[in-house]
């Protein structure tokens, strides 16, 4: 069965210590000038590392996940080294808000994800990111909807375009998203179906999903058979059960 995994972590899942970082990323943590950046840095590592730790079946211990590292694509894309070799698992990451999402996949294929908040954004973000198609659904939607149908597109669109491995670098009106069912509020973790069109003729399966004022949006392809969310314990559980 083909399956794609998902797991959101929260800034407060990030142990403070270090020891589940291998040197190379201790390193690369080093070359963040920033704290704000670091600490995004620091959560997108963790969800990725307990994602693939969970779908092999490996432990999740500070040793076993100083194994796992995410680097950088020539193309900027993530790419999952296991022991020092490449390896065949696929994934996707976004961070937003004190949250990051990772989606996996071991079948291969084109995977993205993306975390957006709703948020106001005026009609020149409209005009200057959205196809025709797209402007019109945001003039359709209702005041209280405007918000979160232009969050929910833009999401979309940087879901299909990080499963391109093209990211922003090319125009984002190249893509048209579009959703197969209502926008209504929905329970935590349920997923609505959605879909992108690139270039008018390539057409991309996907999904959404809302928690409060976070969006999650979710491209895959091949579409899989199923849609599943990781369980993984909090660490502190973890660290109190061997105690």
């Amino acid at each position: 069965m083909s399956l794609v995994h998902w797991l959101e972590q929260a800034q407060s899942d990030v142990p403070p210590g270090d020891d589940w970082l291998s040197s190379n990323e201790l390193v690369r943590q080093e070359g963040f000038r920033f704290l704000k950046r670091r600490s995004e840095w620091r959560m997108g590592r963790w969800t990725a590392k307990r994602a693939v730790a969970a779908c092999l079946g490996m432990s999740d211990s500070d040793e076993t996940l100083r194994t796992i590292e995410v680097r950088a694509a020539p193309d900027g894309a993530p790419e999952v080294i296991l022991a020092n070799k490449p390896s065949s698992v696929t994934i996707s990451l976004s961070h937003r808000a004190g949250f990051a999402l990772c989606a996996v996949s071991l079948s291969g294929g084109l995977l993205g994800c993306d975390l957006e908040v709703i948020e106001p954004r005026g009609d020149t973000f409209v005009s200057d990111y959205f196809t025709a198609g797209e402007q019109a659904q945001v003039s359709a939607a209702t005041l209280d909807a405007r918000s979160q149908i232009i969050a929910l597109l833009w999401s979309g669109k940087e879901s299909a375009l990080k499963a391109l491995r093209v990211g922003l670098r090319v125009d984002t009106r190249d893509l048209t998203v579009g959703f197969d069912q209502g926008l209504a509020q929905q329970e935590p973790t349920n997923w609505s179906p959605l879909h992108a069109v690139y270039h008018r003729d390539r057409v991309f399966h996907g999904w959404w999903s809302q928690s409060g004022i976070l969006l999650r949006t979710l491209i895959v392809d091949p579409q899989p058979e199923c849609l599943l969310r990781l369980d993984v314990a909090p660490r502190c559980i973890l660290q109190n059960a061997t105690n």
